[in-house]
């Protein structure tokens, strides 16, 4: 199976934001509406919970072809068989992940506003790094910011696809795109919306229109 790549809209779930037995019909309808990634966020410590939702979630994404990529938890993207693993800063190393998770993983790094981050990430062999909160987030309110220049100069040192994340809308994204961003990572813009698919259509509609890097 070769590895996906990280381009398009990146859906991220929040338990905040979706009931539990609406998890997957929320993501189905995100991915309908143009999804390329899903990525399963949830903090709480209730491992059954986590990995009970993750399996349904994994399965889901298979049918449709989409990888899921599970927050955090190296194991639990191991135990579900899930597409690969993004991590923070507190988070396994690198290293350990793709020894525990395979060659094929798809392995992002969180490089919130600091560019030394992310070439350290492609060094160590990350597929994608992420920046942000590029605008205020509802999410993470007192989120570090990446501004624009930056995911400008990180587009000109990197040769792996940069993830945008914090506050965006499909209004604020084609400076994005502009900038060099391969994918665009979205919480409440897609999950907290009344009608989830036709919320992830608005910004799949920016990469369908060239926008894209």
């Amino acid at each position: 199976m070769n590895k996906p790549s990280c381009r398009g809209l990146y859906a991220i779930t929040d338990a905040a934001l979706i009931a539990d037995e609406q998890l997957t019909t929320a993501v189905e309808q995100a991915i309908l509406g143009g999804a390329r990634l899903i990525q399963y966020r949830d903090k709480s410590s209730d491992a059954a919970r986590r990995r009970t939702q993750a399996h349904a979630l994994n399965t889901l994404c298979h049918r449709y072809a989409i990888p899921l990529i599970i927050n955090d938890d190296v194991e639990l993207a191991f135990q579900v068989g899930a597409a690969g693993v993004h991590l923070g800063q507190d988070d396994p190393a690198l290293a350990v992940a793709r020894t525990r998770l395979g060659p094929n993983a798809l392995i992002g790094v969180s490089c919130y506003d600091r560019l030394d981050l992310a070439l350290e990430a492609e060094r160590a062999g990350a597929d994608h790094v992420a920046f942000g909160a590029v605008f205020p987030s509802p999410t993470k309110p007192n989120e570090v910011r990446a501004p624009l220049e930056l995911l400008r100069q990180a587009r000109a040192v990197l040769t792996i696809p940069i993830v945008a994340i914090g506050g965006i809308t499909p209004d604020n994204a084609p400076a994005l795109l502009d900038a060099g961003v391969a994918a665009l990572a979205v919480v409440s813009g897609v999950f907290g919306q009344p009608n989830i698919q036709a919320a992830a259509r608005r910004y799949s509609a920016l990469f369908a229109q060239g926008n894209s890097v």
